[in-house]
């Protein structure tokens, strides 16, 4: 084996200290300089500030608006009428027709009526007292109505409604959070890849520097500092490339923050990724402790929401149907002239009536109803097959999170062997047994291993939030 110089031996020495000296002089003040954004934090801001967050907590007050509107079918009402004729001097008619009305959830109406109607030319069944005539009664569908009518269906489709908002709420917010999580995994990975690149062109531009002056005192050959500087020049471009990468990452991930009054934020250069977001990931996606097993599709948002739909639209078909009875109402009302008096209700003075309609074909009630049974099948349809792909996706992806935690582990033993590779190569190179082209082969191999390393890291992120996104979660507590 060569033995070198003294002298060669205590600049190697020298030339170790130093790169160690700048390494952590470097990582120490960047440490102090940058704050870091954790994921947790991260994601809590988007929840509570992002515009289709907002949103998605906006179409809940839309369905329970929709709510009130429906029960207003049910609110009383009070009609008036009045008529008036006059013409030449004389007074033809002067009518008034007052009615209170109290609509019930069965079809059935409360009624409260009063009327007075006076003139020359009064027609004959207008006759009332000089005082008026007050009336009582209600009217009652016996077919069509009485069981389901236009107000009921209403009502019963807008609670379906309120409720299935927000599930579709859930949706809307966990989709938000499911794309904020991958913006932040993007913008991590660019960040390590920045990082592996960079401190790689340090160590490229201390061995050209050092080759370079040994070039210069005559223990090495010239053309290795041109070998030296090729490397140098390769990790410096690498490094360029992969700060465009992470600007354009950067600003991906300012898509998703935002501020009360929905001021946009982009992120400062100081500011940097939670390198220990690993350990951060379950807990705030609260997908801890979740194993297929455990895992249920009843209270999945995606089909309550669709379950919600059914029952809407098994309304509709039950209105639809309700539609082929014949229109048959029934009419009674009270009259007295004294309703001051409880006893002044003879059923003896009454008005009354019937009220009969029914197409002959029924051609429209028909049609009607075909197409609703045709809507109920198809969301039935939609939820077989929903439900079907969410159980076999979150199945898949249980098994590729099995897979990962092999993949890390195999990758994290691939990058200590390079690593241990390349320790050795610079070991015989510091001894002249080795050459710069097999240090910067070595070199390539690390980082290859390194960025791969980082892609699979991202790849087991992004799979953790694909659960998450097929489970359709809305963290409470961010």
């Amino acid at each position: 084996m060569k033995k070198w110089p003294n002298q060669k031996r205590n600049s190697m020495m020298k030339y170790v200290v130093y790169s160690l000296f700048f390494l952590v002089t470097s990582i120490t003040a960047q440490q102090e300089d940058n704050l870091v954004l954790n994921f947790r934090e991260y994601l809590g801001y988007v929840k509570k500030y992002h515009p289709v967050a907002k949103q998605a907590e906006l179409n809940i007050d839309i369905g329970q608006a929709n709510l009130m509107k429906a029960r207003g079918g049910f609110d009383p009402k009070m009609e008036v009428d009045y008529d008036r004729k006059k013409f030449k001097g004389s007074e033809y008619y002067d009518l008034l027709n007052a009615t209170f009305k109290i609509p019930t959830w069965y079809g059935i109406e409360f009624k409260g009526g009063f009327e007075q109607n006076d003139g020359d030319f009064l027609n004959r069944q207008n006759f009332v007292p000089d005082d008026g005539l007050f009336s009582a009664g209600v009217s009652v569908p016996v077919a069509q109505g009485l069981f389901i009518n236009d107000r009921m269906a209403t009502l019963r489709k807008a609670k379906f409604f309120r409720e299935q908002t927000k599930a579709d709420r859930d949706l809307l917010v966990n989709q938000i959070l499911y794309d904020a999580s991958l913006a932040y995994f993007d913008w991590l990975r660019a960040f390590n890849e920045k990082e592996i690149y960079r401190n790689f062109l340090d160590n490229a531009k201390i061995r050209f520097e050092g080759i370079k002056r040994s070039a210069l005192a005559g223990d090495r050959a010239t053309i290795d500092t041109v070998e030296a500087k090729i490397a140098f020049q390769n990790r410096a471009l690498s490094l360029e490339q992969a700060k465009v990468k992470l600007m354009n990452k950067t600003l991906e991930l300012s898509n998703f923050l935002w501020l009360e009054g929905n001021i946009p934020v982009e992120l400062q250069p100081n500011v940097v990724p939670d390198q220990n977001v690993e350990n951060d990931i379950d807990s705030t996606l609260e997908i801890m402790g979740r194993p297929l097993d455990s895992f249920t599709l009843e209270n999945h948002p995606k089909l309550r929401s669709l379950n919600y739909k059914i029952e809407g639209l098994e309304v509709d078909r039950k209105l639809k149907a309700n539609k082929l009875l014949p229109r048959i109402d029934l009419e009674y009302n009270f009259l007295t002239e004294t309703p001051e008096t409880a006893r002044s209700f003879n059923t003896a003075e009454y008005k009354g009536g019937i009220t009969f309609r029914f197409p002959l074909f029924l051609r429209k009630e028909r049609g009607d109803l075909k197409l609703a049974k045709f809507k109920v099948q198809d969301a039935q349809f939609e939820f077989e097959t929903t439900q079907l792909q969410i159980r076999n996706k979150i199945t898949a992806i249980y098994a590729e999170l099995e897979s990962f935690v092999n993949q890390n582990e195999l990758i994290e033993n691939i990058v200590k062997d390079y690593q241990s590779l390349l320790t050795a190569e610079e070991r015989k190179f510091s001894f002249g047994e080795s050459s710069l082209f097999l240090i910067n082969s070595r070199e390539r191999s690390l980082i290859d291993a390194r960025l791969k390393e980082i892609e699979v890291e991202n790849k087991f992120f992004t799979t953790k939030a694909k659960l998450f996104n097929s489970l359709a979660l809305n963290p409470e507590s961010l």
